[in-house]
């Protein structure tokens, strides 16, 4: 399998990345984002791109592909909502317009969040834009899309998130996670079972296309 992956730079992007290039199941991955990875790997090439919203100048080397990851987000604290949509929403269909004109047959995976709103109308900001998001990914008309929502998601082998907020809330509930994981067992994930989970539903589907953290957690083993 022909991979893409956007946001490799991020928490979850670095996950899936490092389960793309460790497993035999994709042969080859692009990344595509506004910086480099620093990463080498045979399997592994890279298009940095200043602005996602147009892909133009780089659709030659975008056709030909199996799936795409897309992991690429930001925290919508600080942000109005026509900021946070720019982001989340255009440049989310902006490259998925672009793709599935190259690659009809591809199979799309989103990161979304757990707790987003399916109805578009709900009080809570994001959840409401990553809702609509969801939506029209799914109604494009790819050969297969999934949403993955996450719930708690524990960073592994070294991972950290490039956001300070994040960082800094992580340390702080990381000595939690052993008693959330009892607790909560079906809302916890990590960067890890996120990674095999993307390449493992790509290649085989899954029962439905919105995927919660025991999907996701079912779904890397599957």
């Amino acid at each position: 399998m022909k991979a893409i992956l956007f946001g490799a730079t991020g928490m979850v992007g670095q996950g899936v990345m490092r389960e793309c290039l460790l497993g035999a199941e994709v042969t080859q991955l692009l990344t595509v984002g506004r910086n480099a990875t620093g990463q080498r790997h045979p399997k592994l090439r890279e298009l940095v791109v200043p602005d996602l919203h147009d892909l133009s100048a780089v659709e030659g080397s975008l056709a030909g592909y199996d799936a795409c990851f897309f992991t690429l987000g930001t925290s919508a604290a600080g942000m109005t909502e026509a900021a946070y949509a720019r982001v989340t929403y255009d440049i989310t269909l902006a490259v998925a317009r672009t793709l599935l004109r190259l690659n009809p047959g591809m199979t799309f995976i989103y990161v979304s969040g757990s707790g987003t709103d399916s109805s578009e109308r709900g009080r809570v900001m994001w959840a409401r834009v990553k809702g609509r998001t969801e939506n029209a990914l799914l109604a494009l008309g790819f050969h297969a899309a999934y949403m993955f929502r996450p719930g708690l998601i524990v960073p592994m082998h070294g991972i950290r998130s490039r956001t300070k907020s994040y960082r800094v809330l992580y340390a702080v509930i990381s000595p939690l996670v052993p008693l959330i994981r009892r607790l909560f067992p079906d809302s916890v994930t990590t960067t890890e079972r996120v990674g095999r989970a993307m390449i493992n539903v790509a290649r085989h589907g899954y029962e439905k296309a919105t995927l919660e953290p025991v999907d996701i957690n079912r779904a890397a083993i599957g």
